[in-house]
């Protein structure tokens, strides 16, 4: 007679959490109004689809406006050592007067998001808003479309990566297109916490199929799109 002396599961309880943010990359997004005016924001309700991300903003947010008004953005990744960074901009805006469900919660008007962050904007090549030059990563992104969720005060951005810049130590040596995912360190926020990553657990078994396997049109799509050439900021 066989006896079974596997672990006994656990026990799911019902829980009815106000926020479902177990844990993705911050982002902080930097875009420009019509005036030419930089903003950036940070963010963490954005996932990746080869070179296109979909980010999810409130429509009342200075970010959202400047997507729709110009259609352009940088998404620049921050790293676990700039947690500091991403906290002086939690609560602040651009928009002015703060609106009403912002200013309860404690949110202030800043002109000068960079300034705030104390980060360096840098001009980017194929969009007007400036790259974030203390992040490891920074992608120039054009919208593509955009999609109402629930009642309209969150929309989804899907924007189409035109170029992407990293920091040299974040790059696999000897390679022009693979990151080095154990030196790469993400700065993550879960449940409005932010957290670091840990050291690799184990070798993957999805990473066996080669990244290019993965490779979009859009890598030459964006390849083909020229340089705007300096800008001032």
């Amino acid at each position: 007679m066989s006896t079974d002396m596997r672990t006994p599961a656990a026990v799911h309880t019902a829980l009815e959490p106000s926020i479902l943010y177990f844990g993705t990359p911050v982002v902080l997004i930097s875009s420009c109004d019509e005036d030419g005016v930089p903003n950036l924001a940070p963010m963490s309700s954005a996932f990746w689809l080869g070179w296109r991300a979909v980010l999810g903003l409130g429509t009342r947010s200075k970010t959202a406006r400047n997507l729709l008004a110009t259609g352009e953005c940088v998404l620049n990744l921050p790293s676990d050592a700039l947690a500091h960074a991403v906290d002086r901009l939690a609560l602040t805006t651009q928009v002015n007067p703060v609106p009403e469900r912002k200013y309860e919660r404690g949110y202030r008007y800043v002109e000068d998001k960079f300034g705030q962050a104390g980060l360096t904007a840098v001009p980017s090549e194929t969009v007007t808003p400036p790259r974030a030059a203390e992040c490891p990563v920074a992608m120039e992104a054009v919208l593509e479309r955009h999609h109402p969720v629930d009642d309209g005060g969150t929309v989804a951005f899907e924007v189409r990566v035109q170029r992407v810049w990293v920091h040299e130590d974040i790059r696999t040596p000897g390679t022009d297109d693979h990151i080095d995912p154990d030196a790469w360190r993400p700065l993550i926020m879960s449940f409005q916490q932010l957290y670091g990553l840990g050291p690799r657990l184990r070798p993957s078994a999805l990473a066996t199929i080669p990244e290019r396997c993965y490779r979009s049109d859009d890598v030459d799509r964006a390849r083909a799109i020229p340089t705007r050439g300096s800008q001032v900021l």
